[in-house]
């Protein structure tokens, strides 16, 4: 499959709006177990395109491009992203740089593959950037989780308060 550079732009740049606004628009609702849970989730149907011989790439490679996704480019969003309560809901905090990071990730992914590209075919260049991707969704998405339960959590009580509830029960 051939690709031109203008075609590979012009999409990586309507998916790079196409974050930008579902990030801002998600931004201004309650967060939710399922809202973390579901799109990395949903992103795992995308090892499916594995069955196709052409999307293949060496066993090696794929956990590389999978652990520089969850170590390296997961590392910002982690810093420019947390969760917070207010009252009854939680909700997502961004620091001012969170779509900085956004478009600095989009860029270092854009220019990386025009290297790939020299190297690999289409189908294992987008295969390798799909790993990466779901490596930097699948840490980002689990510390939020386990923000998100720490947050919801029933209040733990005292040791003097968990004597006395104890010592009512008995």
């Amino acid at each position: 499959m051939v690709s031109s550079p203008v075609i590979t732009a012009v999409v990586s740049l309507v998916g790079l709006a196409g974050v930008l606004v579902w990030r801002v628009r998600e931004g201004r609702t309650a967060v939710t177990a399922k809202k973390i849970l579901m799109p990395p989730l949903g992103m795992a149907t995308g090892f499916s395109m594995f069955f196709v011989p052409a999307f293949r790439v060496p066993w090696m490679w794929g956990l590389i491009a999978f652990l520089v996704g969850a170590i390296v480019l997961a590392y910002p969003l982690l810093l420019t992203s947390s969760l917070r309560r207010e009252g009854d809901v939680i909700m997502m905090k961004r620091s001012g740089a969170f779509f900085a990071v956004v478009i600095v990730l989009a860029l270092v992914r854009y220019l990386a593959r025009g290297y790939f590209d020299a190297l690999l075919s289409l189908e294992q260049t987008g295969a390798l950037f799909y790993l990466l991707a779901f490596g930097m969704i699948v840490r980002w998405r689990a510390k939020l989780y386990l923000l998100y339960r720490e947050l919801t959590a029933p209040p733990a009580l005292a040791p003097e308060a968990a004597a006395e509830e104890m010592a009512v029960s008995e």
